[in-house]
């Protein structure tokens, strides 16, 4: 995978919060949902994840995964096509929010306006960048 200016691969995790009358069988299936679509980038990777990072090299599967969390490998380069792939695909889904965490910053992309979800997402990505 190619990086811009020596930045490396970094790990995003995304958390889809589901709404109030989703279970965890419909909360998986919109994860894996998002998970299929975060592929057609050109991610690294997109694995179950566990709540507070990604899922350890050598765990067994299953071992410590969290329902809704998902790791994504992803360079710089492609970020911002990321955020805004879950920001689209939030759009008319049983889901609260979905949010975003890298390098000890987060995103959470739920009910604010679009005009709040366009400051939060530039502030967010302009940290990164």
């Amino acid at each position: 995978m190619a990086d811009r200016g020596g930045e490396s691969a970094g790990a995003v995790l995304v958390t889809v919060v589901g709404g109030a009358d989703v279970d965890d069988e419909e909360l998986d299936s919109l994860t894996g949902q998002l998970r299929q679509a975060l592929l057609e980038l050109e991610v690294g990777d997109v694995r179950a994840g566990r709540a507070g990072g990604a899922v350890p090299a050598g765990a067994k599967s299953g071992e410590g995964l969290a329902l809704g969390v998902l790791a994504v490998t992803v360079a710089p380069v492609v970020l911002r096509s990321v955020v805004r792939l879950v920001e689209a695909w939030l759009q008319n889904r049983p889901v609260r929010s979905v949010r975003l965490e890298l390098d000890g910053r987060s995103l959470e992309l739920g009910d604010a306006t679009d005009a709040e979800k366009q400051r939060l997402i530039e502030a967010f990505l302009d940290a990164r960048e």
